[in-house]
């Protein structure tokens, strides 16, 4: 579902991509293999959160339409990974669409094998369209997906849900404005306890230019399902942006960019975990 004023070309452009991509995958492999694959592959940790109040997911991703370059072939994705877990991070995204993000199943299969060990789920970060996207993830090591509510009209969004659920993963349902989170509200009233651990998340970049509107977090915050975790996406920089997306009311923070760019994401992960952990404190 798309926009009509036309803001939405670059989710559009994802959307059709996404779909091409779906349809190769059925025409190579069937949903009975898929299936096999996933009986084949352990069972990804369940995403816990933490009792102080804020969590964070922690990002690899080695290419951003906005910023460029993240990651060169010689980062070790699987070391970076570790270092978010150690430093409290509650699940790993890993970006798996490959013409705009260089993403792929591999690395999402690298980070999930290496953080397994540690309980900590990994998290499919993609623009997903068609189930049988989520059981190749699912396939690949995912212990949740994120689904993005504008790209799919309800009954889809609905099988989607249905399908993570019935594989035990987690789901964060990202929107971009008041009609997004409208929607996402509704459907998990609809779809109740089939949804399993939903998120919702607020996505503050500006899908025509790719720039940051961090006045969209303070906007939507009230507009977020009371009873699901909301979290606060794109344009959390530093601990001091963790600690302002936790005091408007966020519970979980996505970050991505900052991570990838600095050469300790372990102590910036820390900090962030600490700034948001002491807002939730005050606002007890």
């Amino acid at each position: 579902m798309m926009n009509a004023d036309g803001s939405d070309d670059f989710l559009a452009g994802m959307a059709a991509s996404s779909a091409e991509r779906a349809r190769r995958l059925r025409d190579s492999i069937s949903e009975q293999e898929l299936l096999r694959k996933i009986a084949a592959t352990p069972a990804p940790p369940l995403i816990r959160f933490d009792p102080a109040g804020f969590d964070l997911i922690a990002e690899i991703k080695t290419v951003s339409p906005s910023s460029g370059i993240l990651a060169t072939g010689h980062t070790d994705l699987r070391t970076r990974a570790e270092a978010y877990v150690a430093a409290g991070a509650c699940a790993v995204s890993v970006l798996t669409e490959p013409r705009r993000f260089g993403g792929c199943l591999e690395h999402l299969n690298q980070v999930a094998n290496a953080i397994l060990p540690h309980g900590i789920p990994a998290m499919a970060k993609d623009f997903l369209v068609d189930p049988c996207q989520i059981m190749a993830a699912r396939a690949a090591g995912a212990g949740g997906v994120l689904l993005i509510v504008r790209m799919m009209d309800d009954e889809r969004l609905a099988d989607m849900l249905d399908c993570a659920g019935r594989l035990g993963m987690f789901t964060l349902i990202e929107a971009f404005d008041a009609q997004d989170l409208a929607r996402a509200h509704s459907l998990l009233d609809r779809v109740g306890t089939t949804a399993g651990t939903a998120m919702v998340g607020v996505n503050c970049r500006d899908l025509r230019t790719l720039t940051i509107d961090a006045g969209r977090l303070e906007t939507l915050v009230d507009l977020c399902p009371a009873d699901r975790l909301a979290v606060a996406e794109s344009g959390m920089l530093s601990a001091a942006d963790a600690g302002r997306a936790a005091r408007l009311g966020y519970r979980v923070g996505l970050v991505g960019t900052a991570l990838m760019r600095t050469e300790e994401p372990g102590a910036l992960v820390q900090a962030m975990l600490v700034a948001g952990r002491a807002q939730v404190r005050r606002r007890a």
